[in-house]
């Protein structure tokens, strides 16, 4: 297939997406270098305590600072290489509603995200008692960028809300109270890590830290930790032209992906981003190749993980247009 008739046929693309990027043999939907960065994807907030709320977010293109607002009002600005911020002084009880929005090196600023809620528990009255360590913590690298950590549950006098996870001395994640296992993503290949845990209640009160897991990415990324898996291609005849349905397993990782990258016959065809509400479970996607049959074409799909770097490829699979009519 000749890139000219992708081109030409980017508005019959099918997408179970809100929003086609790009379309295209050489791009990957970057957009405008003049523009202001785009809003904030992936956009997540869960109680830290029963006076804070943890925010994250992905990475944005062009993005050197990024602003979080409580309603309409700025509480944190943050560098472009930071994609979390815990919002302290809230009220216990309170339903808080949250977006970001990423501001370029020359000040523009863009659209907000969309709105994130989160609602603070109840205090505890005079709770000085904090968690138990967490115990038993593992890790393993997932990949050269990547790891996957998992401890044993702490026990508090009322409840655990939350787990913050600190490489070395600096918080770099938290999680909700029922969580005893995480991926951090954003790690550089080759590279030797030293990871705690500690558990928080409602009264902000912070356990003891638990045991070091410390590991050492390898130098080189296969890419099988981060890609996604399950993936299935399969040709379909519809209105004279014939179309590659696509259906894959999101990646394991920290955060929520919304974007992701076709390959078709070995280079980039286009870039696509899930709006509202991205799939979690098997996700699905359907674009026009032409209308010749007995075509044989070599797809596989990526993921931009929540840190803005790409993921490893899915299993590479070959689809013959009209193969079975």
């Amino acid at each position: 297939m000749r890139p000219l008739v992708l081109l030409r046929r980017c508005a019959a693309l099918g997408a179970t997406a809100a929003l086609l990027v790009s379309c295209g043999w050489a791009g990957t939907g970057e957009g405008d270098a003049g523009a202001p960065p785009g809003a904030p994807s992936g956009v997540t907030a869960a109680a830290g305590s029963a006076s804070s709320v943890h925010v994250m977010w992905n990475a944005t293109e062009r993005a050197d600072r990024y602003e979080v607002y409580r309603g309409t009002t700025k509480v944190k600005e943050v560098p472009g290489s930071q994609h979390m911020v815990d919002v302290t002084r809230l009220r216990p009880s309170t339903l808080y509603v949250f977006t970001v929005r990423a501001r370029d090196a020359d000040g523009r600023l863009g659209p907000p995200s969309r709105e994130v809620r989160a609602r603070t528990p109840a205090a505890a009255a005079d709770d000085r008692s904090a968690p138990t360590r967490p115990t038993a913590p593992r890790g393993r690298p997932a990949g050269s960028r990547a790891a996957q950590l998992s401890w044993s549950a702490s026990t508090d006098d009322r409840d655990v809300v939350s787990y913050d996870i600190h490489q070395g001395g600096t918080k770099i994640h938290s999680v909700g109270g029922d969580q005893t296992a995480t991926v951090v993503t954003g790690l550089r290949p080759g590279t030797a890590y030293v990871f705690t845990v500690r558990a928080r209640d409602a009264a902000g009160n912070v356990s003891p830290a638990s045991a070091a897991v410390r590991l050492t990415t390898p130098g080189r990324d296969d890419g099988r930790a981060t890609a996604p898996t399950g993936f299935r291609a399969t040709s379909r005849h519809a209105d004279g032209a014939y179309h590659i349905d696509l259906s894959w397993v999101p990646p394991r990782v920290d955060g929520v992906v919304t974007q992701y990258q076709v390959e078709l016959d070995g280079r980039a065809a286009t870039s696509l981003v899930f709006g509202g509400n991205p799939p979690r479970g098997r996700a699905t996607y359907s674009f026009y190749v032409g209308r010749d049959s007995g075509v044989t074409h070599r797809v596989r799909i990526r993921a931009m993980l929540p840190d803005g770097t790409w993921g490893g490829f899915s299993a590479k699979r070959t689809v013959t247009t009209g193969a079975g009519r």
